[in-house]
Parts: C-alpha cells; sequence; structure tokens
C-alpha cells in the first residue's frame, strides 16, 4: 500500500468518522470503497449531461431531411443489398 495525505474539509471528515464508525470499518478502507465507487460510476453520463443530449437529439429530429423519399429509398436498398452480400469487403480500425 501506498501512504498518501490529503486535505479535506470539515463536512467530508465528519462524514467519514460516522460511516467508518457506523460500518465499523477503517477510514482509510471507507475512502478506498468510495474512490472505487466513484471510479465505476465516472464513466456513465450525469443526469445533466443525460438530458442535455436528449435535448440535441429532439432538436436534431425536428430539422428537416435532406433529399427526396426517392434518395432515401435509394439508400435503404443499398444499406439492405450490402448487408445481403455480406457488408463491408474493407476492414474497419
Amino acid at each position: 500500500m501506498v501512504k498518501a495525505t490529503f486535505t479535506l474539509d470539515e463536512e467530508t471528515i465528519t462524514r467519514l468518522n460516522a460511516t467508518a464508525q457506523r460500518l465499523a470499518k477503517p477510514k482509510s478502507e471507507v475512502v478506498r470503497e468510495a474512490i472505487m465507487d466513484y471510479h465505476a460510476k465516472s464513466d456513465r453520463l450525469s443526469e445533466a449531461e443525460r438530458q442535455r443530449m436528449l435535448k440535441a437529439l429532439r432538436e436534431y429530429a425536428l430539422l428537416p431531411t435532406v433529399g427526396t423519399a426517392a434518395d432515401r429509398d435509394r439508400e435503404l436498398r443499398e444499406i439492405r443489398a450490402a448487408r445481403r452480400s455480406g457488408g463491408r469487403r474493407t476492414r474497419v480500425e
């Protein structure tokens, strides 16, 4: 293990002490578990980020389409044909 020093505010120390006492665990273990939990959640979107992205998608969905119905139908036929014939012929990296 590596020893580290952190500066924490009084409220955080109070919460750390209370949590360690309630769980009957050393404070260092509570901190390690808290960091592991935070790390596991850090790659997920926050609620604010999720709402911002949903708003952008809703706005995008309202934009007028470009091209004609015939263009869309042709593109769909090409996509379906490519899927039936094995998809891409080149490697994607």
